[in-house]
């Protein structure tokens, strides 16, 4: 473990390393001024390349330190540099960015020994709120976009029944089946677990009736939760959060959360999506002057807590590749323990609020914490435990790509209000708003559910083999003979399993086998970013599909490689 060696320098020594570290070329979000031997010393500020901010960060501090007013202060700079930001607002706190401060003796002489020059400002805020719950413009996914593997972590599917989750979504696009709502994907799975859908369902291999019926039960549940308004039409696209203000100040998309306690795994799974949805949309970017969006995920651990391996490796992906994309992304937790050794190694920039040390747990984490920062002229585990409110020990990556020196730095104020805007505000704003005539209202088109019930008036396509023919006011379906059903069934098999089919003219379930051969291709196929993805979603997908994700030669290929965790959309269609 590498520990920060005792102070040992002369106060002038120490401040020449600060201040040589953070003189940094081109914009910066300026953060704070260091503090050394007790004194703060405004001619040593410290500072985050813009251009580095898309190699993510860690703002990270127990409860109490100033981690949410660090969020706000940082996307205020963010916002007039010209770069959008999304903000999770967990507490209602940071509604605040929309109203202007206002100024007082004691914030003039805070912001004044820091060098700052501060005055009054209000932002641009686009207020959002999931499914309507709460006063923003409503963020909707579709079923079929938001994807199985996510579904499955809502639901706390185990693996297997993750996997059969998979099967009937691949059902369900074979067969020109949409899946909107919740009501959808209950009507898919009640019709193969029905005496009409028993032969589709033994077509489908390794997919038992038994696991399905737990799949139906935890839909049912969801339903029950009320979460049926958080799946559906129109779909949030993720492409508004990229807006600029006409003013060119990027815009701040804040998510209001004020069920989050109900509901920790709903809201953590959703903001993933609009992350993977981003991730599948934008073109690579390369290295640029500043990101093209900002993405702070507040409360990290909800993130994480209980995940399986599968997604563990989808968000490691996805943090990995999305930074080419342009997108920088900041995780806010309590300690650095809470998120995995595999994401934390690709946070560059590191903001480390206080920590407290009142169990053995807690100076564990103290430990651990210390061994992630860079050799310093600091004794961190007592910096660590004794830093105020509103200070954090900073280390970032300048533009060559080396992290700058450990600096405990007063953090700068905030020139909005730190705390709720009123509710007139926020209402007026979101009236206001060029999204809400574009998602305010929910709608409900033709999809699984209607098709499945005799509903839809027109026919959207032809069914696939092996499903009854949808009814429709123009025709009355065709006849499908069993060898057809027996044809498709055998075809299905051989693009989800990766093999030959052996099935028999008795229709038994087949275990998942062990990944089929994968033809060699030319290094530059295999690796890089494809490469990633592939290894993702071959653990995600199971061994038996990553044969098939990784040649890319089928439909079903095209349709479930949609995005890291399987996720899809209809504007990518």
């Amino acid at each position: 473990m590498r520990m920060a060696k005792k102070p040992t320098a002369t106060t002038a020594e120490k401040l020449a390393t600060i201040q040589q570290g953070y003189t940094l070329e081109g914009a910066t979000i300026e953060l704070g001024a260091a503090i050394v031997d007790g004194e703060i010393h405004k001619e040593a500020q410290v500072r985050l390349p813009l251009a580095m901010m898309n190699r993510h960060g860690l703002v990270a501090g127990a409860t109490g330190t100033g981690k949410t007013v660090t969020l706000h202060m940082m996307a205020e700079q963010l916002c007039t540099a010209g770069v959008p930001v999304f903000l999770a607002d967990i507490k209602g706190d940071l509604s605040g960015l929309a109203t202007p401060a206002t100024g007082s003796e004691k914030l003039t002489a805070r912001t004044s020994a820091l060098g700052q020059e501060w005055s009054a400002k209000n932002f641009p805020v686009e207020f959002l709120s999931l499914g309507g719950d709460g006063h923003g413009i409503p963020v909707r996914a579709t079923i079929t976009s938001f994807g199985p593997i996510l579904l499955s972590r809502i639901m706390d599917l185990n693996d297997t029944q993750e996997s059969s989750l998979q099967l009937i979504f691949h059902f369900a696009d074979k067969n020109n089946l949409e899946l909107i709502d919740l009501k959808d994907l209950r009507a898919v799975i009640q019709f193969l677990t029905s005496d009409e859908g028993k032969t589709e369902l033994a077509n489908l291999g390794g997919l038992s009736k038994a696991t399905a019926g737990v799949i139906l039960r935890e839909l049912v549940t969801l339903e029950a939760q009320g979460m049926e308004k958080f799946f559906g039409e129109p779909e949030f696209d993720t492409a508004e959060l990229l807006r600029t203000a006409p003013d060119g100040r990027g815009v701040i998309s804040c998510l209001e959360l004020p069920t989050l306690q109900t509901k920790p795994l709903l809201f953590s799974t959703f903001l993933m999506w609009l992350l993977a949805d981003l991730f599948e949309d934008l073109p690579e970017a390369g290295d640029l002057d500043k990101p093209k969006l900002v993405f702070f995920l507040d409360e990290a651990h909800l993130l994480f807590n209980g995940a399986s391996k599968a997604f563990l490796d989808a968000i490691t992906t996805t943090v990995r590749l999305i930074r080419s994309k342009g997108v920088g992304i900041f995780f806010v937790t309590q300690t650095p323990k809470d998120v995995p050794a595999d994401v934390l190694g690709q946070l560059a920039n590191r903001i480390q609020h206080a920590l407290r040390a009142f169990t053995p747990e807690d100076a564990k984490a103290l430990k651990a914490t210390v061994s992630t920062f860079p050799v310093s002229d600091y004794d961190l585990e007592e910096t660590l435990t004794s830093a105020g409110i509103g200070e954090a020990v900073i280390t970032v990556m300048n533009e060559k790509g080396a992290p700058t020196p450990v600096a405990l730095t007063r953090l700068r104020a905030p020139e909005s209000v730190m705390g709720p805007s009123a509710d007139d505000l926020i209402k007026s704003t979101v009236a206001g708003s060029s999204l809400l005539v574009k998602y305010g209202t929910a709608v409900d088109n033709l999809s699984a559910y209607e098709k499945l019930n005799g509903q839809a008036a027109v026919s959207t396509g032809d069914a696939a083999p092996g499903l009854p023919p949808v009814p429709s006011a123009s025709s009355g379906g065709s006849a499908v003979s069993q060898s057809d059903i027996d044809a498709e069934a055998r075809r299905i098999e051989e693009e989800i399993l990766g093999r030959p089919s052996s099935r028999s003219s008795s229709p038994e379930p087949y275990p998942v086998p062990a990944p089929a051969p994968v033809p060699q291709q030319a290094p530059a196929q295999q690796d890089g970013m494809f490469g990633d993805i592939a290894g993702a979603l071959g653990g995600a997908l199971g061994g038996g599909l990553k044969s098939m994700v990784r040649s890319m030669g089928t439909q079903l290929g095209r349709d479930l490689m949609r995005g890291v965790f399987g996720t899809s959309s209809r504007r990518r269609r």
